[in-house]
């Protein structure tokens, strides 16, 4: 489908991905629907991140398609891109900039207005230091801050790479918050993890990635059971 419409959020179909002679993804085939938070487990090296760096349009597959609500990553990239939220492994903030230095200068290329900055700042827990520079925040805080950046606007699918990583528990908690507002409204998640205690009754169901492929051996955890590390 070309109209952004589908029932499925998510949908990569024998996807491949190759660096130099080295295939990281190996025919990948995988779904998320609307109104469902999918974990993504494998060791380091599985092709978890390069999937999600398809989805969100910063790699090209050397194979195969992904869509997201029924747009071509590549062909309908920028519409893609609209719809997306992303959330790297590392944060890629500006350490010399502020706090809100990194969300105003990251609002003015989405377009959007001065005012959801502040309010994206109190939103995760970082008013406070608004306008200490990101040299010296805690890695917790910087990903508190990336998360700011990701919810400036309101994607409908999520992207997340181990988001985490050096959250305290009160951190997972409103990660868990933020993206079950999204998954409720029809959103949907797909959620890189090398543990799933922290996202405890979010996950609805668990795919494993061995060697660039989807381990149709491995057990795909639903539910409550999703949340047993």
């Amino acid at each position: 489908m070309s109209n952004g419409q589908s029932d499925r959020a998510i949908d990569v179909s024998g996807l491949g991905k190759r660096f130099g002679a080295r295939w990281v993804l190996r025919g990948t085939t995988l779904a998320v629907r609307p109104g469902e938070v999918v974990g993504l487990m494998g060791q380091n090296g599985s092709g978890k991140s390069t999937i999600l760096r398809i989805v969100a349009t910063l790699l090209k597959p050397n194979a195969g398609t992904a869509q997201v609500n029924g747009l071509n990553v590549v062909r309908d990239a920028t519409a893609v891109r609209a719809q997306v939220g992303y959330l790297a492994h590392t944060p890629g903030l500006y350490d010399d900039l502020t706090a809100r230095e990194n969300l105003k200068f990251a609002a003015d290329m989405l377009g959007m207005p001065a005012t959801v900055v502040d309010a994206s700042l109190e939103r995760v827990g970082l008013a406070r230091v608004a306008h200490e520079r990101v040299r010296g925040f805690s890695a917790g805080m910087e990903r508190r801050l990336a998360l700011a950046r990701l919810f400036l606007r309101t994607p409908t699918v999520l992207l997340l790479d181990e988001p985490y990583s050096n959250l305290d528990a009160a951190g997972v908690e409103l990660i868990n918050s933020l993206i079950g507002g999204i998954v409720r409204t029809g959103g949907a998640a797909l959620v890189a993890l090398h543990e799933l205690a922290p996202a405890r009754g979010l996950i609805d169901r668990t795919l494993t990635l061995v060697e660039g492929r989807i381990d149709a051996a491995r057990p795909n955890l639903v539910g409550a059971a999703a949340g047993v590390a």
